[in-house]
This record gives structure tokens, sequence and C-alpha cells, in this order.
């Protein structure tokens, strides 16, 4: 292809998550409380909490369906092809999606100077654990671990990882932002929804919270808030719960506009506080 003139920043790259990224670094004991691998009918899923997550259907990621697969759906799909059937030409999972080295030669080969890198299943895992905040702390914890090891908050001045944060106490909010500016971070991620905190959900731009904003606000870190499973409900209009999969008809649902929705009022809750408007982006 082409190299694009001048070199683009990408807002909106992902990683696929490594086999134990949701494992690594967690404490032994509380490894059954957080994620854990199963394997149903010859396929393997997560546990998350100790309940089988389907959010997406291989979350191993390999093989992987290959880049461009939708093209012709979100172009009005001319021939009438079910995404379904798109999704499945497959291919062996590449390593640029798992290795920051390859993803650098890749971004060469495509003209972009520099990515910011989000997850794909970080973003979905807070809301099946949001009863249990301890597990919630133990799994993003070594969760951002696992994120720093294998591709670094700032490699090479060019790959620009965000560590997920949550909300679910302040203190811990505070302890992973510093932990991570300490360590180079430029932008960090969560989920567009209430925090669910010891004492039930709370907006999170209760006063509470100032402690973490005002380090927001100190450091010039950027806050993107990301589309993933912010736990809202279909009141009974189609199914609840997150899921990646098109149904048979993928006929037009509510479901489809509640993630947008979510970053929306999250976005409105803190728009009344002062400083938010020039650290938060949404994804």
């Amino acid at each position: 292809m082409s190299v694009i003139d001048p070199p683009v920043f990408d807002c909106d790259n992902h990683y696929y998550e490594a086999a134990d990224a949701f494992t690594r670094h967690v404490p032994r004991d509380m490894q059954a409380r957080c994620v854990q691998w199963c394997e149903i009918e010859g396929r393997k899923y997560h546990l998350v909490g100790g309940r089988l997550a389907r959010a997406v259907s291989n979350p191993t990621w390999n093989p992987i369906a290959r880049p461009g697969a939708l093209y012709e759906y979100f172009r009005g799909n001319p021939h009438g092809h079910s995404p379904l059937e798109m999704l499945r030409q497959r291919e062996p999972l590449p390593d640029c999606y798992q290795d920051r080295d390859a993803r650098l030669r890749v971004m060469d080969e495509q003209g972009l100077e520099a990515i910011w890198l989000f997850p794909t299943l970080g973003v979905l895992y807070e809301e099946l654990l949001k009863y249990d905040l301890e597990a919630v702390q133990s799994l993003f914890r070594a969760f951002n671990r696992w994120l720093e090891e294998d591709w670094g908050f700032a490699y090479r001045g060019r790959i620009f990882a965000a560590p997920y944060l949550s909300l679910c106490a302040v203190d811990f909010a505070c302890e992973q932002l510093d932990w991570a500016l300490s360590r180079g971070a430029r932008v960090v991620v969560m989920r567009p929804a209430a925090a669910w905190t010891a004492d039930g959900p709370c907006s999170p731009a209760n006063e509470r919270f100032d402690p973490f904003w005002a380090r927001v606000h100190e450091a010039g870190v950027s806050v993107v808030i990301h589309a993933g499973d912010s736990g809202y409900t279909t009141h009974g209009y189609t199914h609840d719960g997150f899921s990646a999969s098109f149904g048979a008809s993928y006929a037009p649902s509510v479901k489809g506009f509640l993630i947008e929705r979510a970053a929306y009022d999250f976005l409105i809750t803190l728009w009344p506080c002062p400083g938010f408007v020039d650290t938060l982006l949404t994804l």
C-alpha cells in the first residue's frame, strides 16, 4: 500500500490479549475470583468470577478474522452476504496483534507515526466482577503489569498502550494512576459507567474522586472513555449482556445504540466539572 504523507497518529488501535494477560500476575488465592481458562466441547473460554464469559466466541484469538473482512458490510453490503459468513474468513493470528516489534513493522508499512493502544477484552470484565471489589482490584492491577511488560506504556515513543483504570475505590484508582505515570503512561482508559464502589454505584464526578481527577489534571494525561460493557439494560427490548456476535439477521436493535449512549452519559455527568473537557476523550 502507498505510504500516507504526513504520517498518521492513530488514536484507536487495539491488541488481542495474550493467553496469560488476565492470569500472569494475579495472586494464586485470587485466581478463581478473577479470570480462569476452561474448555467446553473442545473450545476454550474465560471464566470471569467463576461464570462463563461469552463476550467473544474465541478468546484465544487464533484463528482470527482477516483485516477488512467486513469492508463490504459497512459499505451497504451490496451483495447481501451474511456478516457471520464474512467473519469466517480467518487466518492464523498474526504476530503484530500481540508483539510490539512486529506491530512497529506494520505501522511503518501503513505509514503510522504513532498509536494509542487499547484492550479488546479488558474493557469487558469489570462489569462481570463489579460486586467483588477485591477481585476488580486484583485483576486490573495484574492486567496493567502484564500490559507494561508486553507492550510498555510508551514503547519507542510510538506505541502508547493505555493501562485500564477503575474508580471502584479512589485509593486504588490513584495508586494505579501514579504507578502508570511513573512508568511513562501518556494515556489511560476506563469504561463509560457509573463507578461501582463499596457504597454502591456512584457518579464518576462525585467529590470522593477529586484526588484522582486532580492527579489527572496535574499530570496532563489523557483519559479515554472507551466503549465496552457498561452494564446497561435493554429494558426487555432484546437480551441483556454484552456480546460481539451478530444475530441471524442482524436486524436493527436498541442494543446497538447502548454502547454509544454509555459514553454520552459519562461525559454529560462530568461536563460541568472544571478541567475535564481538556482531559477526556471517547472511543
